[in-house]
């Protein structure tokens, strides 16, 4: 099995790991695409010498196309050159781990070619599920989930032929740094008690997510359209230790688990790898000495941000784009100190009171959705 692949997101934390993976498993890197950090870049694309580099930032892009004048590599920019770069015909997979709304094009057009897409990007699916899905069908391309609780899923759902058989899916969350915490304790909570995860070392704004549960309520947005599920047949489960990274249910009361180390390297590789399993660089999981694993409820009231997004995910139509451009406005300002920690549910609250939702959207519809609920948080 070999693999060229393409990492759009590639100066990110899931794009670095991708890197790691790629090496550890033989695979070639095609293309790397990021938004403007020249210095790692450079440090990639030398080692891994990929035909294209592009970054999104013009004068990131201007400065590392100088450092690479002595190499093969073909530095690309603007939102053009990493659309390039997800579309280079000499890749058959296509990472998309860049952050945001920022990665639904390059995305759309990795699946528009007809690649295996490992879709660590989950904004792409909570704002445009449908349309994607629909694309990846009319273009022949497959979708793997690279986040770990729907690396989980899907790989308790792989031995399962009938889809009704399945009573719920289980998404679990490590609650973050500041579970336990109530609602009035966190109004003095700062960007450095957001960034201290527990568990994995994630870039700032899926970190932040993490601390506010809206991670988790985009996942279950996720979920709903990856594994044609409805709202009422997903639950979150606070799991502290993340080992045990998501369940599912079925009929007969019988639950199926995914259990590995907290190592995002397991879930990148299998997307990259399935229906295969190879040797890899993730961490084995040492059951003697992983400790205790406990299970709990979510608080809603501490943490609304799950809430918002269960209201969204009933709502459907251009509310997951609201709810995602809202909370990413919101989360921006937070890591600038602009705004306080609990100012972030309530900015996307009045996103999604202000703006309305359409049902059975264009892409324009998503995109205007997208922008006007990030003009309710300036």
């Amino acid at each position: 099995m070999s693999r060229k692949v393409t990492i759009l997101g590639s100066t990110g934390s899931i794009g670095r790991q991708s890197l790691d993976v790629i090496a550890a498993c033989g695979m070639e890197a095609a293309a790397l695409a990021a938004n403007s950090n020249v210095k790692l870049m450079e440090e990639q694309a030398r080692r891994f010498r990929p035909a294209i580099a592009a970054l999104a930032d013009e004068r990131a892009a201007a400065d590392l196309r100088v450092r690479l004048a002595d190499t093969n590599v073909h530095v690309l920019s603007g939102l053009e050159g990493v659309l390039e770069a997800a579309a280079i015909s000499s890749a058959d997979t296509a990472i998309a781990a860049l952050v945001g709304m920022a990665g639904l094009r390059p995305t759309l057009t990795a699946i528009r070619e007809g690649k295996r897409v490992g879709l660590a990007n989950k904004e792409t699916l909570v704002c445009a599920g449908p349309l994607v899905l629909e694309e990846a069908k009319d273009y022949g391309a497959k979708i793997y989930p690279v986040d770990s609780e729907h690396s989980a899923l899907f790989q308790c759902l792989e031995a399962n032929r009938d889809r009704g058989e399945v009573k719920r899916l289980i998404l679990t969350c490590s609650g973050g740094p500041f579970y336990g915490r109530r609602r009035e304790e966190l109004a003095g909570m700062t960007v450095e008690d957001a960034l201290k995860h527990p568990n994995w070392s994630m870039g700032a704004k899926i970190t932040v997510d993490s601390a506010t549960l809206m991670n988790k309520g985009l996942e279950v947005i996720e979920a709903m359209h990856l594994y044609h599920m409805p709202v009422e047949k997903i639950s979150v489960v606070i799991h502290r230790e993340s080992i045990i990274h998501s369940l599912v249910e079925y009929c007969d009361n019988a639950i199926l688990a995914q259990l590995g180390a907290p190592d995002m390297r397991l879930p990148i590789q299998y997307a990259l790898t399935c229906p295969k399993r190879v040797p890899g660089p993730a961490a084995p999981l040492d059951l003697w000495s992983c400790g205790p694993l406990t299970f709990g409820a979510p608080d809603l009231e501490a943490f609304p941000c799950l809430a918002l997004a269960l209201e969204a995910a009933k709502t459907g139509g251009t509310a997951g784009a609201i709810l995602n451009g809202a909370n990413e406005a919101a989360v921006s300002r937070f890591l600038a100190g602009e705004i306080g920690f609990l100012d972030i549910p309530a900015r996307v609250e009045r996103a999604l009171a202000r703006v309305k939702a359409v049902r059975n959207p264009t892409m324009q519809d998503i995109l205007d959705a997208d922008a006007a609920a990030r003009e309710t948080v300036i």
